[in-house]
């Protein structure tokens, strides 16, 4: 999923954000920045894994990354606010290309080239963009899960339904061959007690 390979950039560019603007000690900032886009990437593997088995854990833990990276987009833009840096409006010169450039490039490798280069204002417009794109994108498919979920049911209660339908065939067949074997028997038995008859003449 393309927004799997966006949340994947984003941790690595935040560890590269904290490493080069962040005291490495005594900030906690640092390990909740690190932890939140870890969170946000960790959950989407493990949503897409249990959602093979289970659609609503899936929905559940796409959720809790979609929080952690909201939580991690707060942090971006507490550090602007805090160091008097500009957040980066539609009205500003390079709002549009950056934009452009988040929405085509997913890859970490796109974006390496810039991680000593950027300032500390382009490194947090940057990730609050990625960041923004990200979410919308885990937004449509939540919808997409939500609505399918709805509609079909999840992946376990599809397999129920398989199940339980299965069994009702096996039992409307056991329950229509029983009523024919009865029938047979009925059939035997006026047949024998016919050839009786026809001895007894």
């Amino acid at each position: 999923m393309r927004f799997y390979q966006k949340t994947d950039t984003l941790y690595q560019l935040t560890f590269s954000f904290c490493k080069r603007f962040l005291p490495l000690y005594g900030d906690r900032t640092v390990d909740q920045m690190v932890q939140a886009a870890r969170s946000g990437k960790q959950n989407i593997i493990e949503g897409t894994e249990d959602g093979v088995t289970s659609t609503e854990m899936e929905l559940k833990l796409i959720n809790v990354a979609r929080s952690s990276l909201q939580e991690l987009r707060a942090d971006y833009e507490d550090y602007i606010k805090s160091r008097h840096l500009q957040l980066w409006g539609k009205n500003h010169p390079r709002y549009i290309p950056l934009l452009n450039f988040c929405r085509v490039n997913n890859d970490y490798a796109a974006y390496k080239p810039f991680i000593y280069r950027w300032t500390a204002e382009e490194f947090c417009n940057t990730a609050i963009t990625l960041l923004h794109i990200t979410d919308r994108m885990m937004c449509r498919y939540l919808e997409h899960l939500q609505k399918a979920f709805i509609e079909q049911g999840g992946i376990k209660e599809r397999m129920y339904a398989a199940r339980t339908g299965y069994r009702r065939q096996q039992d409307e067949l056991i329950k229509r061959l029983q009523e024919e074997n009865n029938e047979l028997k009925a059939e035997n038995e006026r047949l024998r007690n016919e050839l009786l008859i026809m001895k007894n003449k």
